[in-house]
C-alpha cells in the first residue's frame, strides 16, 4: 500500500477559491445582476482586449469548444460572445479530479461608437477565438488653401 503525504493547507486554499466564488455570485446577485464586462453561467473564458490604429481586437480562450457551439452577436451596442463546453462522459473512466471548467458560458462588452458594427470578424484557432471589430474613420482636419485675388 502506498503512502499518501497529507497537505491540508492545499485543500485549505481549495476551500477558501471555493468559498470565493460563492461570495462573489451573491454579491453579484444582489447588486442587481450582471457587471459590465462579464455576465456568467458556469464558466467564462479568460480574455485580451488590446487596440491598433485601425482595429480593436479581443482575443478568448475558449480550448475544446467547436465552432458551433459558439455565438457572436452585436446587440444594442454590445458584443455578446456565447458557448458551451460539454463534458465528455466515456464508461470506463474513473475521475480523480475535474478542474477544467464546463457548461455554458457568456461574456459581454459595451462597444465604444467609433466601432463599425458592418465590419466585425471572427476566427477560431488553436483555442483561441479572435474578433476584430473595426474603427471608424477618423475624420482628419481638412486644409483649404487661401488664394489671395
Amino acid at each position: 500500500m502506498a503512502t499518501t503525504r497529507w497537505e491540508p493547507f492545499r485543500d485549505l486554499l481549495a476551500l477558501q477559491d471555493r468559498m470565493n466564488r460563492l461570495f462573489e455570485g451573491a454579491a453579484r446577485a444582489r447588486r442587481g445582476g450582471e457587471d459590465e464586462e462579464m455576465s456568467t453561467g458556469q464558466w467564462a473564458p479568460a480574455v485580451d482586449i488590446f487596440e491598433t490604429p485601425d482595429t480593436i481586437v479581443i482575443r478568448a480562450e475558449v480550448p475544446g469548444i467547436e465552432q458551433p457551439a459558439l455565438n457572436v452577436e452585436i446587440k444594442d451596442n454590445s458584443l455578446i460572445i456565447e458557448g458551451e463546453r460539454k463534458f465528455e462522459e466515456a464508461q470506463g473512466r474513473n475521475y480523480h479530479r475535474v478542474e477544467r471548467p464546463y457548461g455554458n458560458f457568456r461574456r459581454v462588452f459595451s462597444l465604444p461608437m467609433t466601432v463599425r458594427q458592418d465590419q466585425i470578424q471572427a476566427h477560431l484557432k488553436n483555442g483561441v477565438l479572435e474578433i476584430t471589430l473595426a474603427k471608424e474613420e477618423k475624420t482628419r482636419p481638412k486644409r483649404v488653401q487661401v488664394e489671395v485675388r
